[in-house]
């Protein structure tokens, strides 16, 4: 499944001037990323998307998935922590921006295995994100309760492609 940004309109326009994400096919691209980036980053999440050709794209902890995604749609999106000997320890699925939910994980495991970057096997962290038809709020599911928590209203079980019109 593609996913499009569905996300605030000012920070796609802001993603514009932004640089995208650097594509990682290898763990030497890995390597040489990680040890580019600003030491301070280098043990927070990073963020990451699989372009629509299936390349992992990474970007700086404080970057918008739009922007690592140069305003593309993406086949998932999220964060992802490296341990210095380039192994992923922690990968989820959380952008507010695209909106991916936990079934997009065959598109990550499919571009780290190409890279033979070592994974988990899954998601560390599953997300499920609901736009309420209501309020337009977007919501963050937890303990199974599609209610809205902004307005109370109920939550669709299945995910629109975009968020409602108010």
């Amino acid at each position: 499944m593609r996913y499009h940004y569905t996300g605030p309109a000012d920070i796609a326009a802001a993603a514009r001037h932004s640089p995208p994400g650097t594509p990682i096919r290898s763990t030497d691209d890995l390597k040489t990323w990680l040890a580019a980036a600003d030491p301070r980053d280098r043990d927070d999440p990073h963020t990451y998307v699989i372009t629509t050709s299936g390349v992992l794209l990474l970007g700086p902890r404080r970057s918008e998935h739009v922007a690592c995604a140069a305003g593309a749609d993406v086949l998932a999106a999220g964060e992802i922590t490296v341990d210095p000997h380039g192994q992923v320890i922690e990968v989820t699925n959380q952008s507010t921006g695209y909106c991916p939910q936990p079934s997009c994980w065959p598109a990550v495991e499919a571009a780290l295995d190409r890279a033979a970057i070592p994974h988990p096997g899954a998601f560390t962290s599953a997300f499920v994100f609901r736009h309420c038809p209501t309020c337009t709020h977007l919501n963050v599911i937890k303990d199974d309760l599609y209610i809205c928590a902004l307005c109370d209203g109920p939550l669709p079980p299945s995910p629109s492609l975009s968020p409602p019109n108010p």
